[in-house]
């Protein structure tokens, strides 16, 4: 988990490296329903047990939104804060992709690579991640994206 902090210079020394690995997140039933509350998406195949025992996935799976929302979590307990850096702001996605179902009662967690590091002047940086978001005990992963972060720095 990372809790150090990292100088702009040893950012950019890391483009093209892993830079770190959450924890592991259950994704229960319960989570599943109160995602399903909060977005109004509720599709039986997330909230439904019974019927969805009836599709090839055997119970319900995860929302594909509920699995990449946990990207923000992974990424606090993954990669190290920018030194100086006052607030990171979530600037999109040039990639994403939906590669395996989550079932209900799995777990996931977030690997995390630098694929760049730009500085946009005045105080802020624009970092690309990609994350791969694993399912314990699947050799195919939930999901691949590369994430946009802007990081403003103190000043």
């Amino acid at each position: 988990m990372a809790k150090t902090v990292m100088t702009t210079s040893e950012l950019q020394s890391r483009v093209g490296q892993q830079v770190g690995v959450s924890r592991w997140f259950e994704v229960s039933q319960a989570r599943i329903d109160a995602f399903a509350d909060c977005t109004e998406d509720r599709q039986f195949i997330h909230v439904d047990p019974e019927a969805a025992q009836t599709t090839p996935f055997g119970g319900t799976i995860a929302h594909g939104f509920l699995t990449l929302s946990l990207a923000s979590a992974m990424s606090y307990d993954a990669v190290a804060p920018l030194k100086g850096a006052v607030m990171g702001i979530n600037y999109g996605f040039d990639r994403l992709r939906f590669l395996a179902p989550v079932r209900a009662g799995s777990r996931v967690r977030g690997r995390f690579r630098l694929l760049s590091a730009e500085d946009r002047g005045a105080g802020r940086w624009l970092l690309k991640h990609e994350i791969t978001v694993e399912i314990e005990g699947d050799d195919k992963p939930a999901l691949i994206a590369e994430w946009l972060g802007m990081q403003v720095m103190a000043g």
